[in-house]
């Protein structure tokens, strides 16, 4: 008979940042990082782990790629994922965790050639996670749940709490090889002399009009354009993240060590959220700057309130996810929790609405990412038309960015991002993809500072 899990309670003083440091060199770490609580009570339990037992990844070139991930994830279903949960503890007690790339879409639908991959990344990398450390930012306290998977409990205990107590020099050094990939088609800005763009500021602006025509001659109602920024490497990405989860602080934050890449993320949204089968998706469109002045800032905010472009551009995104939740979800239970509220962040602030719904009892988490990837927020509606828009405009692959970071819980729970505010580096650079919703209303040099200030906090962390 296998040993249960395990829980061990740490000192009050256990800091993530602290045990970030600690960890940030292993193998395969993954930071599911409330680095700052949501306005609606989110972010209440911070994640952390590494040295998965079992990884899956995958080529770009692969074929089948969806569908060799749920083969993959029956198979860890029967192994792990099915273990019971511990009672009173956290959502993620162990399981499958990591990365589902924005260009894994490409096995889910036909939206056409895919842009320029000049940076190439696993479309979908996950590990299996036997341990992690939750920390609860509401109770100010931290436990290590650990799954006899590998060994027993308390012998893996004894090995992380070697790894924590370890000097931080005898961790496995990550590369220090900083050699940049030749990448093409990009262009200067005024920003900084390193920093660059797959698109001009002319170039963006025609892109922008294009899906303005696009969208009165009928063929979508909101398409996600980003532009990608790009900037030479120059110190490990753990450094990078520390500085941008202060800059840029974000209740669905995350950092994954994927190896070959890394994911540094600051979002702010959250995709699919799976508790005990209630299922609750928080999609954002529209966005404001903040200025740091309380009055201005208010004024702005009132003004998200009342545009009736940005109310039209997150309803949209409401009616899709709806729509996609329904694929899954007790048909009744698909209900609309709020609209258009205004959450601020760091360097913008946004309207952001929440759906609910109960899981069928006849689909699973697996059919529900099937069925909702990637989030409608980042590509438009109707969705796959919109996707074949950006795959035609945007110079570039998006990589990880506007996919997902979460976990797949033993017992049931789950939780992913949209890797919006996401940073991705990789053969030597930075890349720091930034984006929004153009709808028929959109103004082309609106839309292109738009983008600018939701770079800011990502720019501060890195120039």
């Amino acid at each position: 008979m296998k040993p249960a899990a395990l829980t061990f309670r740490f000192p009050t003083n256990f800091r993530p940042l602290d045990v970030f440091q600690r960890l940030a060199r292993r193998p395969g770490c993954l930071w599911l990082d409330s680095a700052c609580t949501g306005p609606d009570g989110t972010g209440q339990y911070s994640y952390l782990t590494s040295d998965p037992i079992d990884q899956f990844s995958l080529r770009p070139s692969d074929e089948s790629g969806w569908k060799k991930m749920l083969e993959w994830l029956a198979l860890q279903r029967a192994r792990y994922l099915s273990s019971p949960t511990i009672a009173g503890a956290p959502a993620f007690q162990g399981g499958v965790a990591g990365l589902l790339g924005y260009d894994a879409a490409q096995w889910l639908e036909s939206i056409g050639e895919l842009p320029t991959n000049d940076l190439p990344t696993s479309p979908i990398w996950l590990g299996v996670y036997d341990w992690v450390i939750a920390f609860d930012h509401q109770q100010k306290h931290a436990d290590l749940i650990v799954q006899p998977w590998s060994d027993s409990p308390q012998l893996r205990h004894d090995q992380i709490q070697g790894w924590l107590e370890a000097p931080a020099t005898e961790a496995p050094a990550q590369s220090q090889d900083f050699t940049r990939r030749p990448v093409s088609g990009q262009f200067p800005t005024a920003r900084s002399p390193e920093l660059t763009s797959n698109f001009s500021p002319a170039g963006f602006r025609s892109a922008v009009a294009q899906i303005v025509k696009r969208i009165r001659k009928g063929d979508s109602f909101q398409v996600n354009l980003a532009q990608r920024l790009l900037y030479p490497q120059q110190e490990p990405a753990a450094d990078i993240y520390q500085r941008l989860r202060s800059t840029n602080p974000a209740p669905m934050a995350g950092y994954l060590d994927a190896g070959d890449f890394q994911v540094l993320s600051s979002s702010p949204e959250g995709f699919l959220q799976v508790i005990a089968d209630k299922v609750v998706t928080r999609p954002i469109k529209g966005t404001v700057p903040r200025t740091g002045n309380t009055a201005q800032d208010e004024a702005l905010a009132d003004q998200l309130r009342q545009s009736k472009k940005d109310h039209a551009e997150n309803v949209m995104i409401v009616d899709l996810m709806r729509n996609d939740l329904s694929r899954a979800c007790v048909d009744e239970s698909v209900r609309v929790e709020a609209l258009c509220q205004v959450e601020s962040y760091a360097f913008v602030q946004h309207l952001v609405s929440i759906v609910r719904g109960d899981l069928r009892p006849d689909r699973t988490i697996e059919d529900l990412l099937s069925d909702c990837f990637p989030g409608g927020s980042i590509t438009g509606a109707p969705k796959i038309e919109a996707m074949r828009t950006i795959s035609q405009l945007e110079p570039h692959c998006r990589g990880p960015y506007c996919g997902s970071l979460g976990y797949l819980s033993t017992g049931g729970n789950a939780d992913w991002n949209i890797l919006i505010r996401t940073l991705t580096i990789a053969h030597g650079w930075i890349q720091i993809p930034v984006g929004g919703g153009i709808t028929a209303q959109s103004d082309p040099v609106e839309e292109e500072a738009e983008t600018w200030h939701k770079a800011e906090g990502m720019l501060r962390a890195i120039l």
